[in-house]
């Protein structure tokens, strides 16, 4: 009887932690160092753990190197243009924080509506793709909103 109960505990143990294992970090899909600011109309808004995902049709592109650290850093400028064919203006995702975090800081899933059109400043994909990690968003009304960004610091 007892050896039935440690197993149940142990196997409860094991798939309670199933979900923690496949979260990734920040460093190992998004690059801090690569800004991005993006602008375009919500496509759809995924109010989901871990994370959420704003959804753009991207109208204009903004990126540039993160400045770094220091008393000597200096900011650069953004290089600003239309998304190019390649990368196309379909669909860009960008990771924000996980709902609990988001109504902490309030958002609703109401927040962000189909076709509202929004600025989502954050940090490009390692790999290249229409992902990103949103740091902040900016309605279009000027209200700006923590995107519950998982970067552990600001670059």
């Amino acid at each position: 009887m007892k050896i039935g109960a440690l197993t149940s505990i142990a196997a409860a143990a094991v798939a309670a932690s199933l979900p923690l294992a496949a979260h990734h970090s920040f460093t190992a899909e998004f690059d801090g160092s690569k800004e991005i600011r993006a602008t375009g109309a919500v496509t759809k808004l995924d109010w989901q753990n871990p994370h959420g995902w704003i959804h753009l049709t991207v109208t204009e592109l903004c990126e540039r190197t993160a400045a770094g650290r220091g008393p000597d850093a200096v900011e650069q400028e953004w290089a600003c243009r239309a998304p190019d064919s390649k990368e196309g203006a379909a669909d860009w995702a960008f990771e924000i924080g996980s709902p609990n975090g988001l109504m902490r800081q309030g958002w609703t899933r109401n927040s962000l509506k189909q076709g509202d059109v929004v600025t989502v400043q954050g940090s490009r994909a390692r790999d290249g793709s229409t992902n990103s990690n949103a740091r902040n968003v900016t309605t279009a009304d000027g209200k700006r909103l923590f995107a519950g960004s998982s970067q552990e610091a600001t670059p």
